[in-house]
């Protein structure tokens, strides 16, 4: 499986990737060994810190023995999400930590207050102004910052239970604050329900002194005015005057009712004595005793009638005596009914009379009863008011008893409870050696692992021609041949700057110095003048030595020179060192035998804005060195940006040891955006003519007087190409 470089044309080989991890084994083990020894020195030399953790549990601790009279545990609200949390910011409070701070004396403990014991590298970093002074600071300020940053207080998720964690160098400190912190803050939920307490009763005892006055101003007010207004009261909480006319009223209706029994009864009588009607069926008749006896005796005397009429006539006179007794019995019984009534008549009459008595005692008492009504109103008023007052009273006294019961006994409890206290703990929590140290050396081995990884992907070596890939083939630049070295004394480059001045001075001596040059020329075939030129080793050994950041080539004699800048490259980049060449040439001289087409993109795309760095990043074919061609954009479009050229070269140092430039034919301001620090500019020749010679004087005039010039004549490139050693951008 391979990764597809569409920029490059080439795939990454990973065997020959992977298989670095192999090569450099060793490297990769010391590099993890060493970072896992000073993990574990550093975990070993570091201060343990030590944590333990205290709980709360936020409920109601009200009893059903100490509960005030009419609660229950459904009065009293519980504390929802939103209140146990505004005790968590109760718990981490300054006045708390406070409390804390000064009752175990923090202050005078370094972990607490650096300037307890304040290390020497600290005062100097003070003294010097790099550090800020701790004393500036107040200590208890210094004291409850190091808390903070050392406190932990939340709640547990879907419940009413705080946590308070504590961490310090000190086992004992880390579970002797927490469980301060939770009895300071029981202390002070106990004093705040105290101060509460204290402040109901101091409210209250005024209030029922107060209170006391206005009720009994209130039921006198209430006594005055029953006393004023006449309004006696009767039987069943009521009114003497309606009571009396309520009376009155029953009274009349019984004596209306037997007044009109009475006449009732008289007229039946009076009908039954006018008529001749039999009394027996008036009951008031026979209930009369004389009556009944009369009665009994007319019965007798009718049997007796009876009796002697079977033996006797009518005229017989025992039977007349008999008759004429009965005829008396029933005069006195008439005469006996006519008293009655008479007597009836008598009682209708009475009656009649206290019903008038009546009606007029009912009439006066209504006139009472309505003036005692509009008085019974206004009293009423009085007496709720005096209710209510009285009700108050009873209900502040019974606070007042309650709570001042609980201030003398100091009983009063808090909605908070410690469930588990912290204990001092016996491991640290920090440094764990055994897991840092594994896990410094998994990560130095993953991160060395990478490191290299990418080492060879960069470098190359993991790179290998796409399948299918076609790159155009070309001529390689041909490399003059070697010469027998002639006789003449080497001229150096002291020797070209002569020539220069000696031309600026004395036309005649230059327009010499070029027949000279020209004479030399045609004697090429039989010896090779030397304009004091160094071959491609020197010059290699030349930039390895000084470090240079930029070799700037300048080719007057074209593109058969440029070889120099391919041969520097390719050299340094044997040597070990990250080389890219840059080719400026216009058509592309010293790039396409590096990469065998000219279709790639290059530094023309990337002036255009066309592409990125790996995008016109290519590896040579033949060597470790990296190559940006000439590209394919447009270059009068990509000659607009060249202010950008100064920009790229500063990335490409950054990121390579040393970046070659060939420039072709330029001349010294064409180079000036190329310069920078650690730059070595070469002239590369072939044959040493007037074209080099004006060249060189050029840009030792312009600003160069360090040029070397560089020839590949004699160099032969040892072994032969092989095809697919490049490298990934």
């Amino acid at each position: 499986m391979s990764v597809k470089s569409v920029a490059a044309d080439v795939d990454v080989d990973l065997r020959q990737l992977f298989a670095s991890l192999a090569r450099n084994w060793l490297r990769i083990l010391v590099v993890a060994l060493v970072i896992t020894g000073l993990a574990f020195a550093l975990t070993w030399l570091a201060t343990p810190h030590y944590r333990a953790e205290t709980r709360l549990l936020i409920e109601t601790r009200e009893s059903v023995y100490t509960r005030p009279d009419g609660t229950n545990d459904n009065d009293k609200p519980i504390l929802d999400e939103e209140g146990v949390t505004s005790q968590v910011e109760v718990v981490s409070s300054t006045d708390i930590l406070k409390q804390v701070a000064q009752k175990l004396n923090l202050s005078r403990l370094p972990e607490f207050d650096e300037t307890a014991d304040m290390p020497m590298l600290s005062r100097l970093l003070v003294i010097a102004g790099l550090k800020s002074d701790p004393n500036e600071i107040p200590p208890e300020e210094r004291v409850l910052t190091k808390m903070r940053e050392k406190l932990n207080v939340y709640r547990v998720e879907k419940s009413r239970v705080i946590v308070i964690e504590f961490s310090s160098e000190n086992p004992r400190l880390a579970a002797e604050i927490p469980n301060a912190i939770a009895d300071a803050y029981i202390s002070v939920q106990g004093n705040a329900n105290i101060e509460s307490n204290s402040a109901a009763t101091d409210w209250l005892a005024p209030e029922i002194a107060d209170l006391s006055k206005r009720v009994k101003d209130a039921e006198a007010k209430v006594a005055s005015y029953r006393a004023q207004s006449d309004l006696l009261m009767g039987g069943n909480n009521s009114v003497l005057a309606t009571q009396q006319l309520s009376e009155l009223s029953s009274e009349l209706s019984r004596v209306r009712a037997n007044r009109a029994s009475a006449e009732a009864t008289a007229d039946s009588v009076r009908r039954a004595l006018q008529n001749g009607g039999s009394l027996d069926a008036v009951p008031e008749v026979l209930s009369s005793e004389l009556i009944q006896r009369l009665r009994e005796r007319q019965v007798e005397l009718k049997t007796n009638i009876a009796d002697l009429s079977t033996s006797l006539l009518d005229n017989h006179p025992r039977i007349r005596a008999l008759r004429s007794q009965l005829a008396d019995l029933d005069r006195q019984i008439r005469n006996e009914a006519e008293k009655i009534m008479k007597g009836l008549m008598t009682q209708a009459q009475t009656a009649q009379a206290r019903e008038n008595q009546l009606v007029a005692d009912v009439n006066t008492l209504k006139a009472a009863s309505a003036r005692a009504g509009d008085q019974q109103v206004e009293l009423d008023a009085l007496q709720r008011e005096a209710t209510a007052q009285r009700q108050l009273l009873e209900s502040y006294l019974t606070r007042y008893r309650e709570a001042s019961s609980r201030k003398d006994s100091n009983y009063l409890p808090v909605d908070a409870r410690v469930f588990s206290r912290a204990v001092a703990p016996s491991e640290p929590y920090f440094p764990k050696i055994l897991p840092i140290t594994g896990a410094a050396f998994v990560g130095s081995l993953l991160v060395m692992a990478i490191v290299t990884l990418l080492q060879e992907l960069f470098s190359g070596r993991a790179m290998r021609p796409a399948a299918g890939a076609r790159f155009e083939r070309i001529e390689q630049v041909a490399m003059p041949v070697a010469h027998e070295p002639s006789n003449h004394e080497p001229a150096d480059i002291e020797d070209v700057e002569d020539r220069a001045a000696e031309a600026q001075a004395e036309p005649e001596a230059a327009a010499a110095a070029q027949a000279t040059a020209a004479a030399t020329g045609e004697d090429v075939e039989r010896a090779r003048p030397t304009l004091g030129e160094v071959e491609i080793d020197k010059a290699v050994e030349n930039l390895i030595t000084t470090g240079a950041a930029r070799a700037i080539f300048v080719s007057p004699e074209g593109d058969e020179a440029a070889a120099s800048s391919v041969l520097v490259a390719r050299e340094v980049s044997d040597a070990g060192l990250r080389v890219l060449l840059l080719d400026l040439t216009a058509s592309g001289a010293a790039s396409r035998p590096m990469l065998d087409s000219g279709v790639f993109p290059g530094i023309t795309n990337l002036l255009a804005s066309e592409a990125q760095f790996s995008d016109v990043i290519h590896p040579d074919l033949y060597s470790d060195c990296h190559v940006i061609p000439v590209g394919t954009a447009d270059p009068v479009r990509a000659m607009r940006a060249a202010d950008r050229l100064p920009i790229i070269m500063q990335s490409l140092t950054t990121a390579y040891d040393l970046v070659v430039v060939e420039c072709g034919p330029a001349d010294a301001q064409g180079i000036n955006r190329l310069v920078g620090e650690g730059t070595e500019v070469f002239l590369s020749l072939l044959e040493p003519n007037d074209e080099v010679a004006q060249a060189a004087v050029e840009l030792i005039e312009s600003g160069y007087p360090d040029l070397t010039l560089v020839t590949p004549v004699g160099y032969e490139t040892p072994g032969t190409p092989v095809p697919g050693r490049r490298s990934a951008a």
